[in-house]
């Protein structure tokens, strides 16, 4: 029933597709962090760059943003990411599209996970001496990470399934694969449910353990 998936690297595809999570991942988890400090921010300059670029970013399709990587940094200010073969650079680049994209989610979950914090404990914090920095960083964000970890874990989610975009630049990714597969095989159903039963092996055990730890580690109140 099988026999047609001989001759192509569909373990490969998904090992690149879990690449692309996982470095798009940490690096929307730091940007997106960033950018939640600068949206409560006391600088207006800070607040409104991080307010202008969360809206705008989050309006624009994730096609768009990826097509821009390639065809935009690449094409025409020659942005190479240090890399000199062609299938390195797409790879990065569409690593820094998903990033630019998805810190824009992330950063909205930990602002409303930083809104739980209760504002008497920052107050406390600045009575005691500490900086605006050291009462997000020590205080304020381990609350609100712990508050937000089903948000984060759906926008993990997205993020997983929002690689298959990396194809529209050559990145060899599943939904790349799949495309090339549905083109010269006969068994488009198949096809179809091996991909989207790996997209499922990828998720769906993401989703039960951080929906766990999110229960777990949920701040008492």
């Amino acid at each position: 029933m099988f026999d047609f998936l001989q001759g192509y690297d569909v373990l490969g595809a998904f090992w690149m597709t879990v690449k692309l999570t996982v470095l798009s991942a940490v690096g929307s988890l730091v940007w997106g962090t960033l950018l939640a400090a600068m949206r409560v921010s006391p600088v207006p300059l800070m607040r409104g760059f991080g307010t202008a670029y969360v809206n705008i970013v989050r309006n624009i399709p994730l096609t768009v943003i990826i097509l821009f990587t390639s065809l935009g940094l690449a094409d025409i200010f020659g942005v190479t990411m240090g890399a000199s073969d062609f299938k390195v650079q797409g790879f990065r680049l569409a690593v820094l599209g998903l990033i630019a994209y998805h810190a824009a989610f992330v950063c909205e979950a930990l602002r409303s996970g930083i809104n739980t914090v209760p504002l008497g404990q920052a107050e406390a914090a600045r009575a005691i001496g500490l900086s605006f920095s050291q009462t997000l960083r020590l205080i304020v964000l381990p609350q609100a990470f712990r508050s937000v970890i089903g948000p984060l874990a759906n926008v993990l989610i997205a993020l997983t399934k929002n690689t298959t975009v990396a194809a529209a630049i050559g990145v060899a990714e599943a939904a790349y694969l799949m495309k090339s597969m549905i083109e010269n095989e006969a068994q488009t159903l198949l096809i179809g449910a091996v991909f989207a039963f790996g997209f499922v092996v990828l998720t769906l055990p993401t989703g039960l353990f951080l929906g766990w730890l999110g229960k777990r580690l949920a701040v008492k109140r």
